[in-house]
């Protein structure tokens, strides 16, 4: 018996010694809803031996990479081990809102016809429907701007290829969309621009999460991603980070050193906005690069495939935060640059994992749209957009945009008109933004000759419950604050 066991030992071992890098076989997820056993097929991508303790750092195939994590061998079905072939990658994801886009706009015809809002329930295709005519006039637009109408993608892609500054673009993480089906988008063009961009030729390394755990303020909250942080950093437990500053240390000792000398209670820069205990502060990317410097590691920790560099002059970021009588706790942010060639108004755009799914998301979109309306432009946020981001996003445009047309009211006792243009305008929703969204909810339809937008009853139920829910909203009366044109101001 003893022999036995011993020579099951010895070919565990030989079989453990076999699964290398590359290789894939079934793992039992830690992290699993209702806590059902499941063994999904996953890649080993590592494996270190400390201390007599073997781990793997696996990759579940087909779920997100913030659920890769270091297993013990007891998770791993060896027995249906597959060995890696020649050339084999892992699969990328295809990029859902890719794959399942439509059109940014309706087929020219579509363009050209002008409609109205239809309310009489006579007119409508069922007795249930509220029919909305809109109209879609065409508009000319400058080459760059409103999507660069004119340039194809692939004019674009090249355009954009022989720039030399790096993209500080972050996706937004989510926080308010719950987990269903990815929505459709319009489509979205990688810009290679500004301080952080997508690494495509993704090494080992960054695949690999680096930090076990950070302390900021009164959270412990673990990362999901790949940070540049300092080395010595990934050899301990736990990163200690101040709220305020967001200088990182190795202990809390030396976070309590730090303190007595940190004279920060919210972050630098200037206040532009409070109501009740929301905050947020405009900080200067050049004038605060520091900061800035750190909010981009801190956001990395939490966002995907970007490749952090150090060039913040360009950007302006945006924080929110929560008060109390401790000080500014930051919530968020989102950071847009300077001078936007595309007239993006946001580059990236995060909320911390302790206050996701309370509104937050929406509320920092809110605002990023709010500056836009101060500024007399449309906008539109950096793409590609994350998963969990473009959910936020086509939440927040689905809103906004059925928020106009459930409240228009007749004029002069006739059918009440809209343009897309007009709806531009009021909410700064890029044009493009505004039809991809139409399609999404399946508003748009061809009646009688015409263009309408047709809302069904439960359609508007649904809508007013949605919007019950919004607690907190950007009041425009509290923001004080002054557009700048960069473009004249020389130097950043």
């Amino acid at each position: 018996m003893a022999d036995d066991k011993e020579n099951k030992k010895i070919g565990l071992k030989t079989t453990l010694d076999m699964v290398v890098e590359g290789c894939r076989l079934p793992v039992k997820m830690s992290i699993l809803p209702n806590e059902e056993e499941e063994w999904p097929l996953a890649e080993i991508l590592s494996r270190k031996e400390e201390k007599g303790k073997l781990e793997f750092y696996v990759h579940y195939i087909d779920f997100n990479k913030r659920l890769d994590e270091w297993v013990l061998p007891d998770r791993l079905r060896v027995e249906e081990l597959q060995f890696p072939k020649k050339d084999q990658k892992t699969p990328q994801k295809q990029n859902s809102s890719a794959a399942n886009s439509r059109p940014t706009t309706p087929d020219r015809e579509l363009q050209d016809k002008k409609t109205t809002v239809d309310r009489s329930e006579s007119d409508s295709p069922s007795p249930s429907l509220l029919s909305k005519k809109l109209s879609l006039p065409e508009q000319s637009s400058p080459a760059g701007k409103l999507g660069g109408q004119g340039q194809t993608p692939q004019s674009q892609t090249k355009s954009n290829a022989g720039r030399k500054r790096k993209a500080i673009f972050l996706d937004e993480d989510s926080q308010d969309a719950p987990a269903t089906p990815q929505p459709s988008a319009p489509p979205q063009q990688p810009r290679q621009t500004g301080s952080m961009s997508s690494s495509h030729d993704e090494n080992i390394i960054t695949r690999i999460k680096n930090i076990e755990t950070i302390e900021l303020g009164k959270y412990r909250i673990k990362p999901w991603y790949f940070s540049p942080y300092p080395p010595e950093l990934t050899t301990i437990s736990i990163v200690y980070i101040c709220e305020f500053c967001l200088k990182y240390v190795k202990s809390r000792k030396c976070l309590e050193r730090h303190r007595t000398k940190c004279t920060l209670r919210h972050p630098p820069g200037n206040e532009i906005y409070r109501k009740s205990t929301i905050s947020f502060f405009e900080i200067d990317g050049r004038k605060n690069k520091m900061y800035s410097q750190n909010l981009c590691l801190l956001a990395k920790l939490f966002l995907d495939h970007k490749t952090l560099y150090y060039d913040t002059d360009p950007f302006l970021f945006y924080v929110m935060t929560e008060y109390d009588i401790k000080g500014f706790h930051i919530v968020g942010f989102f950071s847009k640059e300077k001078e936007s060639t595309e007239d993006y108004n946001v580059a990236c755009i995060l909320t911390l994992p302790p206050y996701q799914r309370k509104g937050y998301g929406k509320l920092l979109i809110e605002f990023s749209y709010e500056l836009s309306k101060f500024e007399g432009k449309t906008g539109s946020p950096e793409k590609p957009l994350s998963d969990l981001g473009l959910l936020s996003y086509r939440s927040y445009w689905s809103q906004t945009i059925l928020e106009i047309l459930v409240n228009l009211k007749p004029e002069n006792g006739e059918r009440p008109q809209i343009t897309i243009n007009e709806i531009c305008e009021l909410t700064s929703i890029r044009k493009e933004d505004v039809i991809s969204t139409l399609q999404h909810l399946n508003l748009i339809n061809y009646y009688k000759g015409q263009y309408i937008i047709t809302l069904s009853q439960e359609s508007i139920d649904t809508h007013n419950r949605a919007m019950a829910k919004r607690k907190i909203r950007i009041d425009a009366k509290c923001l004080h604050w002054t557009p700048k044109d960069w473009a004249k101001r020389g130097k950043w």
